[in-house]
């Protein structure tokens, strides 16, 4: 019993410094990421919006920062989760629009046979009831 328990730790004390290991990469995987697309968005910038439209020289450090507000200004922070909810709305609209195709049409058949003999009589019959009824 004692080998099985210190089997069990020693898993557990794996799995848990795997998975530790795993967030700190990523993290500095995400920061590393975010500085290198900084300096080709500085090195864009620079090429061409002054050239272009009279704009001025940007920084290293101005260049990240605007790639970070047009991320907390246009960017979706929603996650993988989001994308579970969206495909389980879509599963769920398309349930419910086949439902509605798969409805009887046979009764409109003779729908506008219908209107073109009894049709705007009955629907102008119907607005006279209905102002009969108001007064």
């Amino acid at each position: 019993m004692k080998e099985y328990v210190e089997h069990q730790v020693k898993d557990k004390t794996e799995k848990f410094f795997r998975g530790a290991f795993k967030v700190i990469f990523m993290i500095i995987a995400a920061i590393a990421f975010l500085l290198l697309f900084g300096y080709g968005f500085m090195l864009l910038w620079n090429w061409l919006m002054p050239e272009v439209f009279g704009l001025p020289n940007l920084s290293y450090w101005q260049g990240v920062g605007i790639l970070v507000m047009a991320k907390l200004l246009f960017g979706n922070f929603e996650g993988k989760g989001h994308k579970k909810h969206s495909k389980k709305g879509r599963k769920h609209f398309r349930s419910k629009m086949n439902d509605a195709c798969k409805s009887d049409f046979s009764k409109w058949e003779f729908y506008d046979e219908f209107w073109e003999e009894e049709g705007e009589k009955a629907f102008n019959d119907y607005i006279e009831r209905q102002k009969n009824d108001v007064q």
